[in-house]
């Protein structure tokens, strides 16, 4: 087989070629783009196209001024024909094995490649993606501890371009070790916001109490007080983040207004207040009960975000 680099204006398309792909143009040029023109046109000697229509409209697209061809010229005109209609067909036949390709779009993912450039589209490869990571999906399906953990406390697993640590967030060598030099642009948080939980309550007669069952399963029948939960003002904290933006979780109300002017006078201007619509309330001892929980969207000054 012989491959030839013809003149682009050269070629003809075939006027009643059946595929529809004008919709697929761009997709094909993008690939173009980035792998080149890797599959030949395949062409009659007057230049008539009998596959590679959509190859053709891409580099043109692209302002290409010659493209492979490969000549069909010991076919006749009715397996031309056929042929023409086969190479298409045939693609659709074939099946995907999806486990093996969600490895291959994983590894791809990881190498931050860009995937829309595979031609498939956002929610295909988001459902591939999510299936390696769906898990176990039963909140109460949980695998029993091993009796020899795999991770403790001090490692930091690699993944991808990723890191995680297992270790204390309060403990700055945890977090120097995690950051590995690097200093983090974003920071996503959600601190205590001026709860000031009172413990007593749950001594009062008709509560779940520190003896109920429900305590005793998940606290231990112990229902102590939680350090700073009285605080909103953090701007100590918001001193020790070197980076640009920043998305800070609060409860809505007069403190929301605490974690805005603590942001500001931190030099990190709220530029927009994000809102969490709940499908039900979140029943509490206020008042009124919310269904909302609300975000500062924040950027530091003199920067673009």
């Amino acid at each position: 087989m012989q491959i030839e680099m013809w003149p682009i204006d050269r070629l003809i398309f075939y006027a009643r070629n059946p595929r529809k792909n004008d919709h697929a143009v761009d997709n094909i040029a993008a690939g173009i783009r980035e792998f080149g023109f890797r599959v030949p046109v395949i062409a009659k000697s007057d230049g008539t196209v009998v596959d590679g229509h959509l190859r053709l409209k891409a580099a043109k697209k692209l302002g290409l001024a010659e493209v492979p061809v490969v000549l069909a010229d010991d076919l006749t005109d009715t397996q031309i024909k056929a042929f023409r209609i086969s190479v298409n067909k045939m693609a659709d036949l074939a099946d995907w094995d999806m486990e093996l390709l969600a490895l291959e779009f994983a590894d791809l993912s990881a190498l931050d490649f860009d995937l829309s450039l595979t031609g498939f589209g956002e929610d295909e490869l988001a459902a591939l993606l999510a299936d390696k990571t769906a898990g176990l999906t039963d909140p109460d399906d949980v695998p029993p501890l091993p009796e020899a953990p795999v991770t403790v406390t001090g490692d930091t697993w690699l993944l991808g371009r990723h890191r995680l640590r297992c270790g204390d967030s309060t403990n700055a060598d945890d977090v120097a070790a995690l950051l590995a030099g690097v200093e983090p642009h974003l920071m996503v948080t959600d601190p205590p916001y001026g709860v000031n939980y009172d413990a007593s309550w749950r001594a009062a007669p008709g509560s779940a109490g520190p003896n109920s069952e429900g305590s005793k399963k998940n606290h231990g029948g112990a229902a102590g007080k939680v350090s700073n939960d009285n605080r909103s003002d953090w701007r100590e904290a918001w001193a020790l983040f070197p980076g640009d933006v920043a998305y800070v979780w609060c409860a809505p109300g007069p403190l929301n207004v605490t974690v805005h002017d603590s942001l500001a006078a931190s030099g990190i201007a709220p530029r927009m207040q994000i809102i969490w619509a709940k499908s039900r309330l979140v029943i509490g001892r206020g008042h009124y009960h919310m269904k909302h929980e609300t975000c500062w969207y924040a950027v530091r000054k003199g920067k673009t975000g």
